[in-house]
């Protein structure tokens, strides 16, 4: 692809390294945002400068948060006793979108994966056992991703909560192995939630 612009170049080159997004269509959008006249380019850049001076984390969930309590965290509707365990925020927003679960959340930020070398310590980990040793917590529901890692990471979890009377949950498989949360249809994955089953070692 040939440009007559290096700043045209670089916009599209910046776009295109979005999750999704190739050469062709950051050239698209890069040129509607040149052509708008209702200044959406200024206020995209506004919206994303204040994101990154202002998103932080929730303290309690680890979701992301205009303050140091998310709205889920912070709504007293919510059932406190039971948390939905999640790899990343992406899966917060696809269990939120089937309004099949009224808990709350923890966020672990991703799998153990000694292939990519994640490990336990690379997690969300002691927050949650944190969370439980000072909250009435009586069920964990692990709506983790069904795949190796997954499933090493539920089994680890496990072992490190033995202490705990808590019991530990599975979403039933009406997602399939390999399959990620967020991809998953609302009905499929709200049926998952509200069937879960109990965990076993085995």
């Amino acid at each position: 692809m040939k440009f007559s612009s290096k700043l045209l170049e670089d916009a599209v080159n910046a776009f295109s390294r979005l999750p999704g997004v190739g050469k062709k269509s950051a050239l698209r959008m890069v040129l509607h945002l040149i052509k708008d006249q209702n200044l959406k380019s200024e206020k995209i850049i506004s919206s994303l400068q204040e994101m990154n001076e202002k998103l932080i984390t929730c303290n309690i969930c680890c979701n992301y948060s205009d303050s140091e309590l998310c709205n889920i965290c912070g709504d007293p509707h919510r059932v406190d006793s039971t948390i939905c365990v999640v790899e990343s925020i992406r899966d917060v927003m696809a269990i939120e979108e089937t309004q099949q679960f009224s808990g709350l959340y923890h966020v672990l930020g991703g799998v153990i994966s000694p292939l990519e070398g994640v490990g336990p310590e690379d997690l969300n980990i002691e927050q949650l056992i944190s969370r439980i040793k000072e909250k009435n917590v009586n069920e964990l529901i692990m709506a983790i991703s069904p795949s190796i890692e997954g499933e090493t990471t539920i089994f680890y979890l496990s072992k490190q909560l033995e202490q705990f009377d808590i019991q530990i949950s599975l979403i039933a498989r009406g997602v399939s192995f390999g399959g990620d949360l967020e991809y998953a249809d609302e009905l499929t994955l709200g049926r998952s939630i509200m069937s879960r089953v109990p965990y076993k070692q085995s």
